[in-house]
């Protein structure tokens, strides 16, 4: 084995990606967390790419930067529920909601969706996405 590359700990994955998730939410930058840290904006991409392992003292600071409590970045994370066909399932379209969260589009429609008051319009507008959904399989 001459190459012998190791790869994230899927953990440090999961744990990376809740930061950026977070992060991206509360419209912050990368170097505005890692100033806040007092640290480059590349060790941040590091973070939350999972290349680079996230100390309990920097997670710490992490969380309280970005308001949530410190077990925010292991909800579904991978193997907490390993072995039930349920769980397994909830943690896939957890990791969905996730990956669409951390896209642009997704974070646009959750911010603009969610300053719309009146729940007929947004029962009308989860039906037609769900419609626009159907015709796009359909085709």
């Amino acid at each position: 084995m001459i190459e012998n590359k190791k790869k994230p700990n899927p953990i440090d994955i999961h744990v990376g990606s809740r930061i950026r998730l977070r992060r991206t939410m509360l419209g912050m930058s990368q170097e505005k967390l890692g100033e806040s840290l007092g640290i480059t904006f590349q060790q941040i991409q590091k973070y939350e790419k999972g290349t680079n392992r996230v100390g309990a003292s920097r997670l710490q600071n992490i969380s309280s930067i970005l308001n949530v409590p410190v077990s925010f970045f292991f909800e579904d994370a991978p193997g907490e529920q390993a072995g039930a066909a349920a769980g397994m399932a909830e943690a896939s379209s957890s990791n969905y909601v996730v990956d669409f969260l951390s896209s642009s589009e997704g974070l646009q429609l959750n911010r603009a969706f969610v300053k719309i008051a009146d729940p007929k319009v947004r029962r009308r507008l989860v039906d037609l996405v769900k419609a626009l959904a159907a015709d796009a399989e359909a085709e």
